[in-house]
This record gives structure tokens, C-alpha cells and sequence, in this order.
């Protein structure tokens, strides 16, 4: 549960509760007229007090949901963590990223304001239902994790990569043993070298440190999701590759929502979310990023989008779409987008179509 007003109300329920306990027993001390039952008045008086402590811990056990508790403020706290193309800020220091458009999305169905709260990954769990409400940062669904707090739906397949500098004979799983290996603290590529045989791991709390140090010399390789580790490649091309894990026996993994343990309420509104998200073409939206075709985040407010196809000129009730946009003066050229999707995009983002 979140730490938020009910709580310190009950706090101060309490100590209230222990200062009648104090006072009551002073006052019975103190009267000569009932002197003669003064232990059985004061057992009474105990038991009274004790049942007030009682019912307030039973009052507060039924208290408000995480849910309903943001429901209240009307907002609800995200925190990420800052890796291209999950989380970053673009040449206009705007936010964006697959997370982060996907953190907007699941806020509008819920009907609640968006709160970023920057974090570093390792940080992130321990401060879910205290400093943020959620963590939506492409966190790996684990059972150690599953310890501390609850999931959603999964939302998104991924794998780990090897990003090996240009030139290295590291290539299978054997190659890994005895090496260093680059990590960013806390996350699945740190779990999976951690359990390699006689390497050494270095541990940081951004991936692009680690990226340099491999770069510098310093490290070997460095295991990291798959999304970061092709924009790292694109970077410093010429400099490091990027290796699907698959050729090292990495197993797929899920991405979800990390929300606080327990609250049942709060884990279905998510999940309702997801799916309609799902369902009315905004998740495919939003994943665009990752496949290399502009988000929401890269169309201009009220610019023009023209929609071409064979079957349907205006481009909104085709199976498939393709879409001309402009972004700050530059045409560009989307394949294959169907019309759902296009509605979506002018409905979440009010763009005017021609």
C-alpha cells in the first residue's frame, strides 16, 4: 500500500489511543472512591482502549485501494528509468520513448494525469507504493521481483543482446565464461551474468557507461535488452555489434507494469487498460518506435496527414494505409498503417487529414 494520509491518520489514531490508556489509568489512581474495584476499572479501561486500537487497525485494513487512492489525487506517479528507445528526451528535450508514450496511453484510459518520476533502475522497485505508484521502465517479469511486488499483463516480448566491440571472436555461450561483462545495474542482463561461470561483472547504473567502457577496453561485452543495445550499434557504428541473445541460449522474456503487492484493484484497472489499448490499435501505435516507424510523439499537433491508397483516398477506412506526415518541415513516409489505426492517431492526437 501507499504510504499517503490514512496511514498517518492511523498513526495518530494510535498514539491517541496509548495517551487515553495513560490518562485513564492516572485518573483512576487517583480517586480514593473507587479504590476498592481500582483493578477491575482499570482492566475495563484497558479493554476499551485496546478494542479502539483494534478497530482502527480493522478500519485501515479496509481502507482505500492504491486505486482508489489515485483515483483521489487524479494523477498517477511513473517511474523510469532513462534507456533509448524505451525512455529518452528528444532534440526539443521533450520525453518519449515506448514506455513512455505506453505510461501516457494507460493513463488516459484511467482516466488520471501522468507523473514521470526519473529514476535509476535498481531503485525502482523498492520505491513502487512509496515514492512512485508504478514503474513502467521495460522491467523483466521475474520471480524475485514477483517477491516485492505485482505485475500486469505482460506487455512486451523481449531478449537480451551481446553488444561485442567490432572485431571480437566472442560468439556462443563458452565465450562468455572468464570474461567481464558490462551490466546496468539490476536488470535481466546483470541476473544472466551473474550466473556465468568465472566472469566478472561491473555493474553501472547507466547503460551507455557501460557501452563506453567496452568502447575504452574495459569491459569484454555488455548484456543488455535488445531495443537499447540496436540504438547503441546505430551510435557507435563501426565500433561495437550487437548480437541477438539467442545465439548465447538467452531465453525470450515479458515486459509488465510493476505496481505494489497486494493491491488487486489497482492490478486489474491496469490490466483493463492494456487490453483496450490493445484492442483500438494505440499499443501498435506505440510500439512503432521500436520497429523504427514514428510514434505519436513524432507528429506535429493539427500539421496535415495524408493517407494514400488504392481502395480509399481518404485514407480512413482501408485495410492498409500508407501515410505521408510532416515533422518540422521534413515529408516522411510510413508503410502499411490500416485504418484503425489512423483514427487512432487522430483521435489521441487531433490531426487533420487530407
Amino acid at each position: 500500500m501507499l504510504i499517503h494520509k490514512k496511514a498517518i491518520d492511523f498513526s495518530v489514531l494510535q498514539w491517541y489511543s496509548i495517551a487515553k490508556l495513560i490518562h485513564c489509568s492516572a485518573v483512576i489512581n487517583q480517586s480514593s472512591k473507587f479504590e476498592e474495584d481500582k483493578t477491575m476499572k482499570k482492566l475495563l479501561c484497558m479493554v476499551l482502549v485496546l478494542m479502539m486500537v483494534f478497530s482502527a487497525g480493522a478500519a485501515m485494513a479496509e481502507s482505500e485501494s492504491d486505486w482508489a487512492y489515485i483515483q483521489g489525487k487524479g494523477k498517477l506517479t511513473i517511474g523510469i528509468t532513462l534507456f533509448a528507445p524505451i525512455n529518452y528526451y528528444d532534440e526539443n528535450n521533450e520525453l518519449i520513448g515506448f514506455d513512455t508514450e505506453l505510461a501516457k496511453a494507460v493513463c488516459e484510459k484511467l482516466g488520471v494525469e501522468v507523473q514521470v518520476e526519473n529514476m535509476e533502475f535498481a531503485s525502482l522497485v523498492t520505491s513502487i507504493g512509496s515514492k512512485i505508484d508504478v514503474a513502467i521502465a521495460g522491467m523483466t517479469v521475474t520471480d524475485e521481483r514477483k517477491e516485492s511486488v505485482d505485475f500486469s499483463d505482460p506487455y512486451y516480448e523481449a531478449v537480451q543482446y551481446v553488444i561485442l566491440p567490432e572485431g571480437s571472436e566472442i560468439a556462443t555461450a563458452d565465450d562468455l565464461v572468464g570474461k567481464t561483462i558490462g551490466v546496468q545495474l539490476g536488470t535481466t542482463g546483470d541476473f544472466i551474468a551473474s550466473d556465468i561461470a568465472d566472469t566478472t561483472v561491473s555493474q553501472y547504473n547507466k547503460a551507455v557507461d557501460a557501452v563506453n567502457d567496452l568502447i575504452n577496453g574495459k569491459v569484454d561485452c555488455v548484456i543488455i535488452d535488445k531495443n537499447p543495445a540496436l540504438v547503441f550499434e546505430s551510435k557507435f557504428e563501426g565500433q561495437v555489434t550487437a548480437v541477438d541473445g539467442a545465439q548465447f541460449g538467452f531465453e525470450a522474456e515479458e515486459y509488465a507494469i510493476a505496481m505494489p503487492k497486494g493491491d488487486s484493484a489497482l492490478v486489474e484497472q491496469v490490466n483493463a487498460a492494456l487490453a483496450e489499448i490493445k484492442a483500438d490499435g494505440t499499443f501498435d501505435i506505440v510500439q512503432q518506435d521500436l520497429d523504427g516507424v514514428p510514434q505519436l510523439a513524432d507528429f506535429d499537433p493539427y500539421q496535415t496527414v495524408s493517407g494514400l491508397t488504392s481502395s480509399n483516398n481518404a485514407g480512413m477506412g482501408a485495410i492498409e494505409t500508407n501515410v505521408i506526415y510532416r515533422k518540422n518541415g521534413k515529408v516522411n513516409y510510413v508503410n502499411s498503417i490500416d485504418g484503425a489505426k489512423m483514427h487512432t492517431i487522430k483521435d489521441r492526437a487531433k490531426y487533420q487529414y487530407s
